[in-house]
């Protein structure tokens, strides 16, 4: 683990850690048995310019497009080079990691955090839960961000 920010540590996870996560993201999302959970409006909205909410980035980039479609679309073109870290909430021990990435929409960098959790193992299958914490214009330009397996 490499940094500490109060109840998270944020570590870089090996390329090929990545690339099975992406894998298994995309194969849940294209099984249509993954479940997507948006976190429209979160609590640090109240302080930050609206430009950089999650509702305000989706209605721009995608106007009049289902917000559920849309990121199970946008999730499945994640690539590896799109890595930045993995975060570890450490008051939720139990809960799965959540990974960052990010991304250029129209000239505008796009801050990416989701967290992928097993909903329930039934005999017809797995249901799998994405949960997208961050899909919002990034407050950081990304020349100052380190991509660990691309982009710079």
């Amino acid at each position: 683990m490499r940094e500490t920010e109060g109840n998270t540590k944020k570590y870089i996870e090996s390329k090929i850690e990545i690339l099975t996560y992406i894998d298994r993201l995309k194969y849940a999302l294209n099984s249509n048995q993954a479940k997507i959970k948006f976190q429209e409006q979160r609590l640090v909205d109240k302080c930050r310019d609206k430009k950089y909410t999650n509702r305000f980035t989706v209605a721009d980039l995608f106007p009049d497009e289902d917000v559920v479609e849309t990121l199970k679309r946008e999730l499945k073109n994640i690539m590896v080079e799109d890595y930045i870290e993995t975060v570890k909430d450490l008051r939720f021990k139990n809960r799965s990691d959540m990974r960052v990435f990010g991304k250029k929409y129209n000239g505008e960098d796009v801050y990416i955090k989701i967290r992928v959790e097993l909903l329930k193992s039934t005999l017809s299958g797995i249901d799998d839960f994405v949960f997208v914490m961050s899909f919002h214009y990034s407050t950081e330009d990304f020349n100052n961000v380190t991509f660990p397996y691309g982009k710079n």
